[in-house]
């Protein structure tokens, strides 16, 4: 047997894989690009070692590196195996023909996401048969504080990162860097608490100026948010009213795939 190969009983696999793929965890876990010492410190390699599987790692498309900085990062490859991945939960599969029809019932675009190692992440995006001026797809990871799927993510999922991430783009809006989202733990309290109230979250142009989104959470047998569902549109047809047509479709969505994966009462969660 060669010293590519790791014998396990019966079974054999290629032990330079599996020394080479805590490479790729850190990178994951660490939410940020990173210089190769770092990465190769927090990997528990030596930084030549670390640097031969990055090689390859970049010749895949498993990870990437910035040709200014140095940093590495995941790769399209990474992303796109992550995308399969998540598209293979259950509570995808049972959302998907239900964003299809809710994409056909109001028809405007419509996308589902999920809480991933980056954020609130896109898994699939429908567009409107109407052109519209959207430059989001599958796999955009949203902002937490100006969008309707961040702020959806924000008022119903239970998740010390996410409470993490709050408390980072608050320090950050109280500079002052973003207007479009609340500069205060006070102002996002008092959002939070509306959007409960409501049962789903609201933006008025904060992504994309002149497009307005309703995203509403879906929550599984244990009453945990599993995924959010969204719909948005141009804002002269697509009205912001809580009662609109729009609204009251995302919301009755989300409550079917919520029944789908056995939900049965309403599901709270402790403030953020």
């Amino acid at each position: 047997m060669s010293g590519e190969e790791k014998d396990e009983g019966d079974r054999q696999g290629i032990q330079s894989i599996e020394v080479g793929v805590p490479l790729l965890r850190v990178l994951a876990d660490h939410g940020a690009p990173m210089m190769l010492r770092d990465l190769a410190a927090a990997a528990g390699m030596p930084a030549a070692k670390a640097h031969r599987y990055l090689v390859s790692f970049l010749r895949t498309g498993l990870a990437t590196q910035d040709s200014h900085s140095g940093r590495y990062d995941l790769g399209h490859f990474a992303l796109e195996l992550g995308l399969a991945s998540l598209a293979r939960l259950d509570a995808v599969r049972v959302a998907t023909p239900i964003l299809d029809a809710l994409g056909e019932q109001i028809g405007e675009t419509v996308a589902l996401a999920v809480w991933g190692n980056m954020g609130p992440t896109i898994v699939r995006w429908v567009d409107s048969r109407r052109p519209v001026s959207v430059n989001l797809r599958t796999g955009a990871v949203m902002p937490l504080l100006h969008s309707a799927i961040g702020l959806c993510f924000v008022s119903f999922l239970d998740s010390p990162l996410l409470l993490r991430r709050v408390e980072e783009e608050l320090l950050i809006n109280a500079r002052g860097e973003d207007a479009r989202a609340p500069i205060s733990r006070t102002q996002l309290d008092a959002l939070i608490a509306d959007f409960r109230r409501h049962g789903m979250s609201r933006v008025v142009g904060s992504v994309i100026p002149g497009i307005n989104a309703f995203c509403a959470p879906a929550f599984d047998h244990e009453g945990k948010m599993a995924l959010a569902i969204t719909g948005l549109g141009p804002a002269g047809l697509f009205p912001p009213d809580w009662n609109s047509p729009m609204a009251q479709a995302i919301a009755s969505a989300a409550k079917d795939i919520s029944r789908r994966l056995g939900w049965r009462s309403s599901a709270t969660r402790a403030d953020v």
